[in-house]
This record gives C-alpha cells, structure tokens and sequence, in this order.
C-alpha cells in the first residue's frame, strides 16, 4: 500500500494576521490544503490519503474535507510537535487501522505546496520502494552563499546545492526503526526525515523538483497561487 501523509501543522506566522492556519486559506476559492489533498487523490499511485492537523483544527478539517472531497478515502490525524511527531502518529494511525507491511510506503508532503505535479508523486513511490527513501529536490538557481554574522564566508559550487522540496517518501516500517534507534538528542534536533537517514548512512534518492511545487509561505506566494489556480486546471494529471 501507498499513503499519503500531508502535514498541515503550520501556525503560518509569516502569512501575517490570520484568524486561520494558511493550510485553511483559500486560493481559486478553495483552501490550500483541499487543492493539495485532490493532488495526491488525482495522481493515480497513492492508495489512502491522510492529513496531520493540531488537536483544535481536526474538527474543521473533518468539515472541510465532507464539503469539498465528500467521496474521498482521506483520514484526519492528530499532529505532533513537529515534522517528524507528526509523521510517526500518521504511521501510528497506519499500523493500529490498517497494519504495516514491508513494502508499505508513506509518501509525506506539505499541505502548503498545491502543485506538486504527478510525476513528482510516481518518482517518490518508485524510488521509495527501490532504495528505501526518496526526496525532492529542486537544483539550485542563483548561487547559494554562507555568511558569518555580516559577513561573506563561502561560495559553495552551484551545481552541488539543491533547494529541498517536498515530498519525502520511505518504506514505513524502516521509517519507524530509524526513528526508535535515535538518542534523545538525536530526536530533539533531527526533525526532518532526510537529514535522519543520512545520519544512518543510509541512501536517500533525490527526486528532481519543479518551481511550481512551491511552498506558500508569505502573501505574496499566497497570490502567486492564487492567479494559478484561476488560470490552470485544479489537478495536473501529468
């Protein structure tokens, strides 16, 4: 089996005032997170859909998701602290209502990135499956740079640096033995899926990104999805 876990944990503080996490906001007249969740529903590879809330937003959630998407094989999950809180109660939720398999794969995203196209989703689930963890990455555009405190520190080749995307995909029950072998330390400071495994030393297989599979963060990304969502289709099949 192939879920998908969308993680719509995000309070949205660089959105500015909003009574409602951006994931609720609306773009073509719809709220982020029902564009995102018809992407995964629509992309043919993901057989249940799941989506990571906090605790006061699960009711909501559950509303919309009856309004919007009545028909759909999607469930609401209690969210962590943080990413990785919220991708062990989604598998939680996994083993307890469904079991976990071997082959089962858990393909995470964000719930405030509407485009991600279905191409992006097949390369997840087939790279997860064939090396164990897959993530996407968008090849850097402009030169990246370090700086100390007001300073210039190095200029690192452009053609190593990558922009990290979402999703991240992994085999589930390898998943949750690499999380248990953590220290506390460990736990506390890695909270991205990616970062856990190479700290194992195990393979991550880069699935190449699109600029459209951007993360609305700010106003200006909320308008910019907004315009597209009025002048393309609601799901990209392709």
């Amino acid at each position: 089996m192939v879920y998908a876990g969308i993680l719509a944990g995000g309070r949205g503080e660089r959105m500015g005032h909003t009574q409602r996490p951006k994931q609720f906001l609306p773009i073509g007249g719809r709220p982020i997170l029902i564009h995102t969740v018809e992407r995964f529903l629509h992309a043919g590879c993901i057989d249940r859909v799941l989506v990571a809330v906090p605790a006061k937003w699960m009711e909501y959630t559950k509303v919309l998701l009856e309004k919007y998407l009545p028909e759909a094989a999607v469930s609401v999950v209690e969210g962590g602290e943080d990413r990785n809180g919220s991708l062990l109660r989604v598998c939680g939720y996994i083993e307890k209502t469904f079991g976990i398999k071997e082959e089962d794969v858990l393909v995470s995203h964000d719930a405030v990135r509407p485009f991600v196209s279905a191409r992006i989703l097949e390369e997840n689930v087939r790279f997860a499956r064939e090396v164990g963890a897959a993530n996407t990455m968008l090849p850097a555009i402009d030169t990246i740079a370090t700086g100390e405190g007001e300073f210039l520190d190095t200029i690192p080749p452009r053609e190593l640096m990558y922009q990290v995307q979402t999703p991240q995909s992994f085999r589930m029950a390898a998943f949750i033995e690499v999380c248990r072998s953590l220290t506390e330390r460990e736990a506390k400071t890695l909270t991205d899926a990616s970062k856990i495994y190479r700290l194992k030393g195990l393979p991550v297989k880069i699935v190449v990104g699109e600029q459209q599979n951007f993360k609305i963060t700010t106003p200006y990304d909320l308008a910019v999805a907004d315009f597209l969502c009025k002048n393309q289709p609601a799901a990209d099949e392709g």
